[in-house]
């Protein structure tokens, strides 16, 4: 493959960077939001509604960020407030997302609007190869490679970090250590929402520019099945992502002369989470990383400990 293709590959697979970065926000505080794929079609749709309406991109992207924001802002109100079951929420809420989408999407659909516009950075642009894949670009693609690089500095390197951690693994020894837990947990899942909606606007402003029904369906799914396949941590995440870009690149390229596989490939995520699981729970593989610790930790992926679970402080 060509500067080019691989330039294909990176700028398809950053909306689903957004959204799967930003569930592994949320995964890390010890929530589980299953909305994603309503949250995003339903962003997707409100995002291009009001670049639409108003003739400015960003506020359709802030208005894409606000809306899955507030869907999740529902999922850890459940949760957290209502003792709900969060699964229960998130799978409700998609539905219903996805169906208010729909609803509300009618009269924009298949209609020209505003999309995100390329700008190349001066000088790096012009470095041989990586210039066309990385600096060639748009303004989104370059802030999906810094959240990655923050998100994983912030997760791993910092004090806040740690907390962010703490209360996903541990509730209850950070909230002996004075930790806010369900403030937190209200915090980072709401900030992954919105991460998760700027992943459903950049679709309908820049990876599949316009809106129609069930216009990016199952993305959703995909973006959890990548956070489980790069266990909850943001490069592998991101290395998920653009893998899956490749793959969808591949089954393009493939589709004159084997067009069942274009129909095969882009599902490929689902039984790779699910092979992933059984993966990392056999006793083999335990044994082998215990044996290469170099190896394991770049092939076991944990959940948090208390991944689901509610804290009800005494």
């Amino acid at each position: 493959m060509n500067a080019a293709t691989f330039a294909i590959i990176v700028a398809s697979a950053t909306p689903l960077i957004f959204a799967a970065i930003g569930e592994t926000i949320t995964e890390k505080a010890g929530v589980v939001n299953l909305s994603l794929d309503g949250s995003m079609l339903l962003s997707a749709m409100t995002g291009f509604a009001i670049a639409y309406t108003t003739g400015s991109v960003e506020l359709g992207l802030l208005a894409g960020m606000a809306t899955s924001g507030f869907v999740a802002f529902v999922v850890a109100f459940g949760g957290i407030r209502l003792r709900v079951n969060q699964i229960a929420v998130g799978l409700i809420l998609t539905y219903f997302a996805t169906k208010l989408s729909a609803l509300l999407g009618g009269e924009f659909v298949r209609k020209p609007g505003p999309s995100v516009q390329k700008m190349s950075l001066p000088v790096l642009e012009d470095i041989p190869f990586f210039g066309e894949i990385l600096f060639q670009q748009n303004p989104l693609v370059y802030f999906s490679f810094l959240l990655v690089i923050a998100s994983f500095w912030w997760i791993f390197h910092t004090r806040r970090g740690l907390d962010l951690q703490a209360i996903g693994e541990r509730p209850e020894a950070a909230f002996a250590r004075g930790i806010p837990v369900n403030t937190l947990r209200y915090f980072y899942t709401v900030l992954g929402g919105a991460f998760v909606g700027l992943g459903g606007a950049a679709f309908s402003l820049d990876a599949k520019m316009g809106w129609s029904e069930g216009h990016i369906a199952n993305y959703g799914w995909i973006a959890l099945a990548i956070v489980i396949f790069g266990g909850w941590h943001p490069l592998r995440v991101a290395f998920g992502c653009y893998l899956f870009g490749a793959i969808q690149i591949v089954a393009l390229k493939m589709q004159p002369t084997l067009p069942d596989l274009a129909q095969v490939l882009p599902i490929a995520p689902f039984p790779l989470m699910i092979l992933t699981l059984v993966f990392l729970n056999m006793r083999v593989v335990q044994s082998f990383t215990m044996r290469f610790k170099g190896i394991g930790r770049l092939i076991r992926g944990t959940a948090p400990s208390a991944l689901g679970e509610s804290f009800w402080p005494d």
